[in-house]
C-alpha cells in the first residue's frame, strides 16, 4: 500500500511537523526505530479544545483531540523519513496521556481515536501496542498528548 495515496483516499491532510517548545528534539532515529516525542493536538498551530476530560471536555471531543495527536505524530514521522512515509514498516507503540478528572476511567477509549488513525493510515502495519493513562494536567491545558515508536524498512 502506498501511504501517500492512502492519506489522499481518506482525505487526510497533514500539518507541517511542529517545532520543539523546549530543550528536546521532536524525534530520534536509532537503528530502524523512530522515537517521537509527545505530540499535542495542534491544528493549524492551535489546540482547538482544552481542559480536563470528564469535567470541561467531553469524551467525543477528547477522541477528536487524540486523532489530531496521531496526525501530529505522522507529520513528525514524515519529517523523520525525509518526506517518504512509505519508508515506515510498522507502528510499534503509542503512549497516551489523558488529562482527566479523578473519576474518569475511560482513557483507553480516548486513545483509541489515535489508534484508529494509525490503522486507517498504515493498514495492518498500523496495529500496535499501547498504553493509556490519566494525568491531572498536560502542557498548554491540552486534554491529550501522545508519543509513538515506529519502525523503518
Amino acid at each position: 500500500m502506498d501511504i501517500e495515496e492512502n492519506l489522499k483516499k481518506h482525505q487526510i491532510e497533514l500539518d507541517d511537523a511542529s517545532s520543539p517548545a523546549g530543550n528536546y528534539v521532536p524525534y530520534i532515529i536509532t537503528n530502524k526505530l523512530v522515537f517521537i516525542s509527545g505530540q499535542l493536538p495542534f491544528k493549524q498551530g492551535k489546540i482547538p479544545i482544552t481542559g480536563i476530560v470528564g469535567e470541561t471536555v467531553s469524551s467525543d471531543d477528547a477522541i477528536e483531540m487524540a486523532k489530531l495527536c496521531a496526525l501530529a505524530l505522522i507529520s513528525q514521522l514524515k519529517s523523520a523519513c525525509n518526506g517518504d512515509l512509505n519508508k515506515v514498516s510498522r507502528v510499534i507503540k503509542l503512549g497516551g496521556f489523558v488529562a482527566s478528572s479523578s473519576s474518569f476511567t475511560s482513557q483507553p477509549t480516548i486513545i483509541n481515536g489515535a489508534s484508529d488513525i494509525m490503522v486507517k493510515v498504515f493498514g495492518e502495519q498500523g496495529k500496535h501496542s499501547r498504553f493509556a493513562v490519566g494525568v491531572s494536567s498536560l502542557p498548554l491545558n491540552a486534554p491529550v498528548e501522545i508519543e509513538g515508536i515506529f519502525e523503518l524498512k
